[in-house]
């Protein structure tokens, strides 16, 4: 477990320092006495890096692009790209060189508390969205930019923030939202259950690459050692950093919003981002790929074809520059299949998940807790990237993993292909000898010889019960697109044990999933209608 965290980590790190770090020496305030004079200066400076004052008057390290030859007097749509979270003030200066190329003034700054940027990091908190705002206020002054024009994005923090910053600053008017949260709480802490990789992770870049916030290490602390005495003010921690949190805001400021994110991805996964689309009243777009957290979007970063950015600036192009681009009549729900390389297209998320086919959870089965049964959702950005890429997922032999460990339900063999597309559901019954524990559910297609890929998975805890009497579970497996093959079926496994989650069942715990006659269990599975 320490080893994948460390790995992890440092393959984050070691991106950030691909990219390179902007010197220090390069970085000084900008002194231009007007935006003419700003426009002027780009035509032979190209990237300038600069200091921008935050709130509070706190320096965020800045590069700013403006595009060349750049008449007097003109003015430019304005994006404003926070980075990702560990990331260098130079993350985006590819994709900013593009913008800046087809007539946008850029400016991509060093979220608070990383790296050059000072302060300290506040995890997309009141200081990270009023940052936001200084940003572009100092933009509006210093460089030739239309204040009626601004659009905000970014990767994974940078989304965060530019949702949160839409919700704030009514000046905002497109927002591209790149493998971010719109709730915080449902990423990191669903079903009840902490995503145990996906917070050291962040914890760990955090430490190495800036200075964590007294609030955040408390935070961090009590979430990392279970501390359920602190379960209501962790909860009010992350909805105040939660765009969801501001809905009424966003759809009042109205700005245009795509959202981006890849099925696997183990530090937001994309329920809750469909969720927040679908509360969504402006303008809006959602896509969905195969990868894991940024993996979408990371050869984009380096300047290569990448779907994710090419449809990001045209949702700019159509609502900072009104380019009749035909991205508004595209269905606004893109998903692309995790072992297909076409786009399908949903008039909404609720289409997505309309056809749905159950099978029976019939019997009882006990499980002992404790125990990883050899099912599990695999490394946190490891495991779903080489899904992305080499289309090869977690796999398990389903007739040999261990039943007193793991709970085993299977479908009928399908005659035809089953292209699951949506939001597996799962309904059982459970009771435990313990009044607190914890669940995964996985579901896996499964072939002639029983080796079964995985094809999603969610955790659930539960704490306060009556040990010995049942009580019902409603879980939402992990959105997806997976294609079943002819002549598979699919399984359902259950067990308490997987290195993604922190698992709370007391040594000795035994669980025992029923199917009463009154309220039968059973997986729903959405499928793609032919």
């Amino acid at each position: 477990m320490r080893t994948s965290l460390v790995l992890a980590v440092s393959a984050a790190l070691v991106a950030g320092t691909a990219l390179g770090l902007a010197p220090a020496a390069q970085a000084a305030p900008a002194s231009p006495a007007s935006p003419v004079a700003e426009a002027g200066a780009a035509d032979s400076a190209g990237i300038r890096f600069v200091d921008i004052p935050g709130e509070g008057g706190t320096v965020l390290k800045a590069n700013v692009l403006t595009p060349a030859g750049s008449a007097p007097g003109a003015r430019h749509p304005l994006i404003v790209l926070p980075t990702s979270w560990a990331m260098p003030q130079i993350e985006y200066l590819v994709p900013a060189q593009k913008l800046a190329d087809s007539g946008y003034v850029v400016v991509s700054y060093n979220s608070r508390g990383f790296w050059q940027s000072g302060g300290e990091i506040e995890t997309a908190g009141p200081k990270d969205v009023a940052d936001a705002s200084k940003v572009i206020d100092w933009a509006l002054a210093h460089t030739p930019a239309d204040p009626a024009r601004v659009g905000m994005g970014g990767v994974s923090y940078g989304a965060g923030i530019s949702l949160l910053a839409a919700a704030h600053d009514p000046r905002v008017k497109a927002v591209t939202a790149l493998s971010g949260w719109a709730d915080l709480i449902e990423s990191i802490y669903s079903g009840r259950t902490q995503h145990l990789q996906a917070a050291a992770l962040l914890g760990g870049a955090g430490y190495l690459t800036g200075r964590p916030g007294p609030e955040l290490k408390e935070v961090l602390g009590d979430f990392l050692s279970s501390n359920l005495a602190k379960e209501g003010d962790m909860i009010a921690w992350g909805a105040k950093r939660s765009p969801v949190t501001y809905l009424d805001r966003i759809n009042a400021n109205g700005a245009a919003i795509m959202l981006g994110n890849a099925w696997g991805d183990t530090i937001f996964p994309p329920n809750q981002y469909a969720s927040f689309y679908e509360k969504l009243t402006g303008p809006k777009r959602l896509e969905f790929r195969p990868g894991d957290h940024a993996t979408a979007e990371l050869t984009g970063l380096f300047g290569l074809p990448n779907d994710t950015w090419t449809n990001a600036q045209r949702w700019f192009d159509r609502y900072l520059k009104g380019a009749d681009n035909g991205i508004d009549h595209e269905r606004p729900v893109q998903l692309k299949s995790r072992s297909d390389n076409g786009y399908e297209g949903y008039p909404d998320w609720k289409s997505v998940n309309a056809n749905q086919r159950k099978f029976d959870l019939g019997g009882t089965q006990r499980v002992w807790a404790n125990v990883d049964s050899g099912a599990n959702g695999g490394v946190t950005l490891l495991t779903n990237a080489l899904d992305q890429f080499l289309r090869t997922p977690p796999v398990v032999s389903v007739p040999l993993l261990p039943r007193s460990f793991a709970g085993v339900w299977q479908s009928e063999r399908y005659d035809t292909a089953q292209r699951v597309r949506g939001t597996v559901e799962v309904h059982t019954t459970v009771a435990s000898t313990k009044e607190s524990g914890t669940l995964v559910a996985y579901l896996y297609d499964v072939g002639p010889l029983g080796v079964g890929k995985l094809v999603t998975n969610a955790p659930y805890t539960f704490h306060g019960k009556t040990p010995g009497q049942p009580f019902g579970v409603d879980l939402e497996l992990f959105s997806t697109a997976y294609d079943v093959p002819a002549g598979h079926r699919l399984a359902l496994v259950v067990d308490t044990v997987d290195p993604l989650y922190i698992e709370h069942n007391p040594t000795g715990a035994q669980l025992t999933f029923s199917s009463p006659a009154a309220d039968p269990s059973y997986v729903s599975v959405p499928l793609r209608e032919e």
